[in-house]
């Protein structure tokens, strides 16, 4: 299922989200891309750092924890990222409110990297513990997770076998988009190869996060908007 909009309007311009998605997209083009694997060696989270076991990596876990929530390891891998983060922040943000906004966001993601190296320290063989986490998706979980809970009757129009538009209910769209995310990191314990480089946990840890912590967040006076 691939999400294309939302009913919901939004009383202000969404300045943190947009930013946000601006600097996602320059990091890849301007930093990422004209050398890949130097740039992931460099700022994307590798678990080893947590250890002090890693060879030949720039940064310490401290800098790469918010580092690798800029960086993507593809086109596929940043638009995906990025459209879910537009449908579902503009929405977010506005309960919030801007400052509120940005610093759950980093906390989602803090979140989300914390239990996916977790899991890697405790389940992995050590060969595994050098494989970087990058990607703005565990701070995103967060936010799909506060989404949940602010607005689980809106609607959201998704291409469904890709394409077949349809509107879906948001909290159906959320539980089912989660339950793949528990299947797939379930799966991965089991046969690590059947996850295809994706942090399912980080997933699962920025999602439970934004359950837990919207409340903390969303400002006093946000009212639910009636939707379109």
């Amino acid at each position: 299922m691939l999400p294309i909009t939302d009913n919901v309007p939004t009383r202000r311009f969404p300045v943190v989200t947009v930013s946000l998605i601006i600097a996602n997209f320059a990091v890849w083009i301007f930093y990422e891309l004209p050398n890949l694997d130097r740039a992931v060696n460099q700022l994307a989270f590798h678990p080893c750092e947590v250890e002090n076991t890693c060879r030949q990596i720039d940064e310490g876990w401290e800098i790469t924890a918010v580092t690798s929530m800029f960086m993507h390891g593809s086109w596929f891998h940043l638009l995906g990222n990025m459209l879910f983060l537009w449908i579902f922040g503009n929405n977010v943000e506005d309960a919030m409110g801007r400052i509120r906004f940005i610093i759950f966001y980093f906390l989602a993601g803090f979140a989300a990297t914390a239990l996916q190296t977790l899991v890697t320290l405790t389940t992995t063989p050590l060969q595994d513990h050098v494989i970087p986490f990058l990607g703005a998706s565990g701070a995103i979980s967060g936010v799909l997770g506060a989404y949940f809970v602010l607005l689980p009757r809106a609607s959201v129009l998704t291409l469904v076998f890709f394409f077949l538009p349809v509107f879906i209910p948001a909290w159906v769209f959320l539980v089912l988009w989660f339950g793949l995310q528990l299947i797939s990191s379930s799966a991965s314990l089991q046969h690590p190869e059947s996850g295809g480089g994706v942090a399912f946990f980080a997933h699962v840890g920025g999602f439970v996060f934004g359950l837990l912590a919207v409340r903390l967040f969303k400002s006093r006076s946000w009212v639910a908007p009636a939707y379109r």
